[in-house]
């Protein structure tokens, strides 16, 4: 069993979740019980966290992942969420909306191997357009970050070819709608700094502690490196 803080938003997630799985989807985690503050659910054997990094370096690892997101989100497309529904982020505007995980990075991935199985830590789970969770899922999985970052926090043994890395992910999740994929990893990244604001202002850990320790800066560098180095992922979305 897992236990983890309940907030308001927990019995909306749950619902979804066991949605999910009366679709046939057992790559959720089962939720058991609220009470007391608390959420239990149960447990997903696999690598997840800093495992995550390594699982997904080769380019089956990413697609498998890309696979299940897509699993994920069209299972959820025919649920109706409950009139008193609380959203984990805001609702994202846009045509044709699922339920958005909202933190797909890979350390949120349960992975046998370099498969991907499963997908835990609902949290920020709100109705949005597919490419909201996508676009999130790129800045990692490329990762749309510096050289830097991606040898020494991702721990690439070189710098990976972000371009054939975005290609390989859209194509594993097929049939998108064409997006600029610089312009909509730019947003996704500046709403997830938004949340993290409105989270630490709340006194919500570990949200508050980021910040104060300079979170905010650091995401408004990176967003301005995505933004600055356009031509390392460039594509044409709708002909992968």
């Amino acid at each position: 069993m897992v236990t983890r803080p309940a907030t308001a938003a927990t019995p909306t997630i749950h619902a979804y979740l066991r949605h999910l799985r009366a679709e046939g989807l057992d790559q959720v985690p089962e939720p058991l019980d609220i009470a007391d503050g608390v959420e239990t659910l149960r447990f997903i054997a696999g690598d997840s966290g800093r495992d995550g990094w390594f699982a997904q370096h080769d380019e089956r690892g990413l697609a498998s992942a890309a696979r299940l997101m897509r699993r994920l989100h069209d299972a959820g497309s025919g649920w109706t969420p409950p009139p008193d529904a609380e959203w984990g982020a805001s609702p994202v505007s846009g045509d044709e909306l699922v339920f958005c995980h909202g933190d797909p990075g890979p350390w949120n991935f349960v992975w046998h191997g370099q498969e991907a199985v499963a997908l835990l830590d609902w949290d920020f789970l709100h109705p949005g357009p597919r490419v909201d969770d996508v676009a999130y899922a790129l800045r990692w999985f490329a990762p749309l970050r510096s050289d830097e970052h991606a040898l020494e926090w991702h721990h690439f043994p070189a710098v990976p070819d972000r371009r054939a890395r975005v290609a390989a992910y859209l194509a594993a999740y097929g049939d998108l709608p064409p997006f600029d994929v610089t312009t909509e990893v730019a947003a996704v990244m500046q709403r997830t700094s938004d949340r993290m604001a409105e989270l630490a202002a709340e006194g919500v850990e570990p949200q508050r502690t980021w910040v104060a320790e300079g979170a905010l800066d650091d995401e408004a560098e990176e967003i301005a490196w995505v933004l600055g180095h356009r031509h390392l992922v460039d594509i044409d979305s709708s002909a992968v």
